[in-house]
């Protein structure tokens, strides 16, 4: 990608290159950080999608990877213009700034709404579906309250406090984060909500397919939209196992604040409030603690430079020669169940960073490896 356009909000990918990243990331095994991998190491999408089937054959794999097609990737991006929405990548305007920063952020987002508001500093409020009365007034006091500071406030579209701070949010900005596609929102009596939110002053998100119907496995990476996107991560009523917490996890290994507000021994929804208090949430009973806490935050430049870019033709050298065989099996042999970092298995095979990259991508793509939190690899139970 050439640097034409740049500046302080990004790159804006070209038309052909947009093809290219939506067919990257629709094809089996590549995650967000492969994807990242792949355009870093061969300099582009269309150069890692030519390679994808010899990369997962020099892996071990035992079948022909499935590479998204661009009448595939076409058809994508006509549903989504059918439905008023569009992809943003990640070293584009209009990419949440603070999602860019995580490990693994998600290259492509499909969003329908003002696209500005990705662009704002955001909280994330999160908690019970099965909310109380008091909760539900707690979590819209602090929406309004925030939004009207200047900050977004995201949550997910659940029943119970999302539904809260959603709408107590309509008029200064909230972002619905979804667990499928973004024309399969869940739950169905948020339609109407979701609607509201993209016709008016907000803006929904997803990073899965169109036509993706959410299955539980798919809400922890919606969840971990909410923390990404946001500065800090308000709880308002979790149980002990929710999926809040899960979020809360998130947000606190990003680096986030996660807020928490304190609620009676006696009630099962404040069990996973209380419990992060204990772990060192910031006690929250009223929304100028969110507000002082925020404050130095927002005030720092989070727009930096894309993650993930593709290089001018002029600026490409050349390929790298394959990894030879020995060397695959010295990484293989060095890799086990346990998660183990990457530099380490440079430093025990002696092998260089390109090469170790490169075998451990084929092995990815193959289906061989498994990527941990903290950039911790370890090889699939399968082996």
């Amino acid at each position: 990608m050439s640097n034409a356009g740049a500046g302080r909000n990004g790159i804006a990918l070209t038309e052909r290159q947009r093809i290219a990243w939506l067919r990257l990331i629709r094809s089996d095994n590549v995650g967000p950080a492969t994807f990242r991998d792949l355009i870093n190491h061969f300099g582009s999408a269309e150069t890692a999608i030519e390679l994808l089937p010899e990369l997962s054959r020099r892996g071990g794999s035992t079948r022909a990877i499935r590479v998204a097609s661009v009448a595939e990737a076409e058809r994508e991006l006509e549903s989504a213009h059918r439905f008023g929405a569009r992809f943003v990548g990640i070293g584009e305007p209009g990419y949440p700034p603070a999602l860019r920063q995580i490990d693994g952020a998600p290259p492509l987002l499909a969003v329908k709404g003002n696209p500005a508001l990705g662009t704002v500093p955001s909280l994330g409020i999160v908690g019970s579906r099965n909310a109380s009365i008091s909760g539900a007034k707690f979590a819209a006091m602090i929406a309004r309250e925030t939004g009207r500071s200047g900050y977004s406030i995201i949550s997910g579209l659940a029943r119970g406090i999302d539904t809260a701070a959603h709408r107590a949010s309509l008029e200064t900005g909230t972002i619905a984060a979804l667990a499928g596609g973004l024309d399969q929102p869940y739950p169905p009596e948020n339609i109407g909500l979701l609607k509201e939110i993209t016709e008016g002053n907000g803006l929904a998100i997803s990073e899965m397919p169109f036509g993706w119907e959410p299955r539980a496995r798919d809400f922890p990476r919606r969840n971990r939209l909410i923390a990404g996107v946001s500065l800090g991560l308000a709880v308002v009523e979790a149980a002990s196992r929710s999926g809040s917490l899960i979020t809360a996890r998130y947000a606190a290994d990003f680096g986030r604040l996660v807020f928490a507000v304190p609620g009676s021994p006696l009630d099962p929804r404040c069990q996973g409030t209380n419990g992060l208090l204990k772990d060192g949430a910031i006690v929250t009973t009223e929304t100028q603690d969110i507000l002082q806490a925020l404050a130095p935050l927002s005030r720092i430049d989070l727009f930096t430079p894309p993650r993930v870019e593709e290089p001018g033709t002029q600026d490409a050298g050349p390929m790298a020669p394959p990894p030879k065989e020995g060397d695959r099996v010295r990484i293989t042999d060095a890799l086990g169940p346990t998660p183990v970092e990457i530099d380490d298995i440079i430093r025990h095979t002696g092998l260089s960073a390109s090469a170790t990259y490169l075998v451990l991508l084929e092995l990815d793509l193959a289906g061989r490896l498994h990527r941990h939190a903290g950039g911790l690899v370890s090889l699939s139970a399968e082996d």
